[in-house]
């Protein structure tokens, strides 16, 4: 699966073996995980479905930091080597690769190869979608969400709800393709019933960002509130799963929301991991999952990568953990 700029890469034997930890005694998810690679079509069979994407134009072109393409490969190794037991035995995920840049010489700008990732990513979340499966994205920049919420929509037939942990709305204008637009142009091609953000922050959103949220009644909070009442927070996000429990649902994790995180928009006033994990925990069991996409972690040193990787090995654990309890009810 590839256009004339982006390729979906599915990874080889040697590169799988890499990821894969072994021990005596012990069984790791990573050894009940089907690869795409295995079987053109059992995955199909299976219903959460990883995905890495290696980018960070969509953040250069929105004017951030870089980084974002490294996020996937430092969690997937750390991902597939938790433990399979009763809780989460790896039987129904496959991992299908990473979409990544293709090197070809062109004269694009960087919102014009956002476009071009767009109609990839459009292209591979339909086809789970269609499948009946849930994507579970890594990296990359948040203007991945259009891709998905499009694709999402395309396989399944269905409008969706969005439900976003993030400091910034992402609903700057119609300007051209990048990490703070993703909802509005979602919202602009009639994609979505209903967005809502927590944990925006007040001084990070300009005007016009806020009015579009009005334009779209969007459903909004504002970390300044849970600063001044630290119990809002645990109050918030069970309101927001009751609005959703029973929507089409798509669920975003931006990680520049978690304080100290290492992201293309690094704060160090924001949610802390339990939070965030409780916030996922709680959204992941919502009963018609449309997806769940964990972008813009932009590790740089090595004590970066560490904490990149195990923060998205909990978010992700956690989410299919909690999803799957609903499902067996």
């Amino acid at each position: 699966m590839e256009n004339d700029f982006f390729g979906l890469r599915v990874p080889a034997l040697e590169e799988r073996e890499r990821w894969v930890t072994r021990r005596e005694g012990e069984f790791r998810i990573g050894q009940q995980t089907l690869f795409r690679t295995e079987d053109p079509e059992l995955w199909k069979q299976r219903k959460y479905h990883i995905l890495g994407i290696k980018e960070d134009i969509g953040p250069r072109a929105n004017g951030g930091f870089g980084g974002s393409e490294k996020a996937f490969d430092v969690f997937i190794g750390r991902f597939l080597a938790v433990q399979s037991n009763r809780f989460l035995t790896g039987e129904e995920l496959v991992v299908h690769g990473v979409i990544e840049p293709l090197a070809v010489e062109h004269e694009l700008s960087l919102k014009e190869l956002v476009s071009e990732l767009d109609e990839l990513v459009i292209r591979w979340s339909k086809e789970v979608a269609r499948a009946g499966g849930i994507p579970i994205v890594i990296g990359g920049g948040h203007n991945n969400a259009f891709g998905l919420i499009k694709g999402v929509h395309e396989g399944s037939g269905e409008q969706l709800s969005v439900v976003n942990l993030d400091p910034h709305a992402d609903t700057r204008d119609l300007e051209g393709r990048h990490s703070g637009n993703p909802f509005s142009y979602a919202w602009g091609e009639g994609l979505l019933t209903s967005y809502s953000v927590m944990g925006l922050h007040q001084s990070y959103n300009n005007e016009s960002v806020l009015k579009r949220l009005e334009l779209m009644k969007a459903t909004i909070s504002f970390f300044e509130d849970w600063i001044d009442d630290p119990e809002r927070f645990y109050t918030d996000i069970p309101a927001l799963f009751r609005q959703h429990k029973d929507w089409f649902t798509g669920i975003e994790l931006d990680m520049d929301s978690i304080a100290g995180m290492p992201s293309s928009a690094f704060t160090p006033s924001g949610v802390t991991l339990e939070q965030a994990r409780y916030y996922v925990r709680s959204m992941a069991r919502v009963d018609r999952v449309a997806y769940i996409h964990f972008p813009e972690a932009a590790p740089v040193s090595e004590r970066d990568e560490q904490l990149v990787g195990k923060s998205l090995s909990y978010l992700v654990t956690d989410f299919i953990k909690c999803h799957n309890s609903v499902r067996e009810k």
